[in-house]
């Protein structure tokens, strides 16, 4: 998968006319000193290796895949061993490649995580298949029928997990702060060196809106990601190492204006859903586009990878149950009766088809891929359904300016082509 990836986030920054200085998510890049002895390097995702008396100090070690170039380029600055690593969260972008980095005989390392990352890899375990199948439709691709799952435990996992709200841990008179916050993720931890002053939120901050929405995964906190954004704005960091996109070195005032309007941005769309979900609690879709979703000229707050209205959907999941609202959806009949229904009436699978391409020429794009859906699961055998289809949602993955939407439409494009009405 980290091939897919690669190859759809640089199809995204062309396609979208973007580079990847301007959509800094992006960024690939390092080892960039962030302080004494203290550097930074992404490809996807970001590692920054802190050197101390007594050896490296990792936070994340990216994904499987890249992991080796990440070492490699890390390597050319310190020859190191590796003492401790932390592990942000247990995504296979920053978890999965701490074997990589160890040199030579070296000693077996500490490797920390918050407790709940244990329970995550449990559940890799259980879902790989659905894992598998979700994250390849996230970067635009098809299932393949053999195709292997990277969702398991990491080879090296935590033989450390910490439980409540932090830790404090020292390496080589140097500390480091391990504070837990859920946002992205239930087990996620931003790392605070306070000696050096380098602030390395994980996930928490990614140069672009939040991964708060996500519409394959398991819940996320905006509002309590929000509440961590501003904790690490009060520490006032001279440097700052995201997750994902490039390092800032030496700017404190734009390191707090990055974190607290961050945290503004969710909160906005939090309080916004809030208020709207209590105005009589109208079925999910009617709440989502009630919304006035905020926007933002600033580098860091532009949709390159999640779309605000996602975060909306994860509000409203939180607090409220599965069913939509509508009350037909409460106890649905398949789709593929309702869409034969709808065609009959409609007087046949061609001329929904023929109107969905209208509809989408006339910019009319979510009405379009509504009857898009009905053509295509009334008759998934139609060639002509498949050809309209694949038409709709590929016009539909070329308007979105977030690179999920981009993907999960294009994946709707294979599919579409093979008669498949659903991903």
């Amino acid at each position: 998968m980290s091939e897919l990836m690669n190859e759809r986030s640089a199809l995204f920054v062309e396609l979208h006319g973007r580079t990847p200085q301007e959509a800094k998510f992006f960024w690939t890049g390092g080892p960039v000193e962030v302080a004494e002895r203290t550097w930074f390097t992404s490809q996807f995702s970001g590692t920054t290796a802190f050197e101390t008396d007594d050896g490296l100090v990792l936070v994340d070690t990216g994904v499987e895949g890249f992991a080796p170039h990440l070492a490699q380029l890390t390597r050319t600055v310190t020859d190191a061993p590796v003492h401790t690593a932390v592990y942000t969260h247990g995504h296979v972008d920053h978890a999965y490649g701490l074997d990589r980095f160890l040199v030579d005989g070296q000693a077996e390392p500490r490797v920390i995580g918050h407790r709940a990352m244990a329970a995550r890899f449990q559940r890799y375990e259980r879902t790989k298949a659905h894992n598998q199948a979700i994250n390849v439709r996230q970067f635009g691709g098809a299932v393949p029928e053999d195709s292997p799952s990277l969702f398991k435990s990491p080879v090296i996992p935590p033989n450390e997990y910490y439980d409540g709200d932090g830790m404090t841990l020292t390496v080589g008179g140097l500390d480091f702060e391990l504070h837990h916050a859920r946002g992205e993720t239930d087990d996620h931890t931003w790392v605070w060196c306070p000696q050096r002053r380098v602030l390395c939120p994980g996930d928490l901050f990614i140069w672009a809106v939040p991964n708060a929405g996500n519409p394959q995964k398991v819940q996320r906190y905006p509002w309590e990601w929000a509440a961590a954004l501003r904790e690490m704005a009060t520490l006032e960091p001279a440097s700052l190492c995201p997750g994902h996109g490039g390092p800032v070195v030496g700017d404190t005032r734009r390191i707090v204006e990055m974190l607290t309007t961050t945290a503004d941005y969710l909160e906005t769309i939090v309080e916004r859903t809030l208020d709207t979900l209590n105005a009589g609690s109208p079925p999910h879709v009617d709440i989502v586009a009630a919304v006035d979703l905020p926007s933002s000229d600033l580098a860091w707050l532009q949709p390159v990878y999640d779309d605000p209205e996602f975060i909306v959907r994860n509000v409203i999941r939180h607090y409220g149950g599965w069913w939509s609202g509508r009350p037909s959806e409460l106890k649905p009949a398949p789709r593929h009766d309702v869409a034969a229904e709808i065609v009959a009436l409609a007087g046949g699978g061609a001329r929904v088809a023929d109107r969905a391409v209208e509809l989408a020429r006339a910019g009319r794009m979510r009405v379009a891929c509504h009857l898009a859906d009905l053509a295509l699961e009334a008759d998934p055998d139609d060639p002509s359904a498949q050809e309209a289809v694949a038409a709709v949602y590929g016009e539909r993955s070329a308007q979105e300016p977030s690179l999920m939407a981009a993907n999960i439409y294009a994946s709707a494009v294979a599919y579409a082509k093979v008669g498949r009405p659903y991903a």
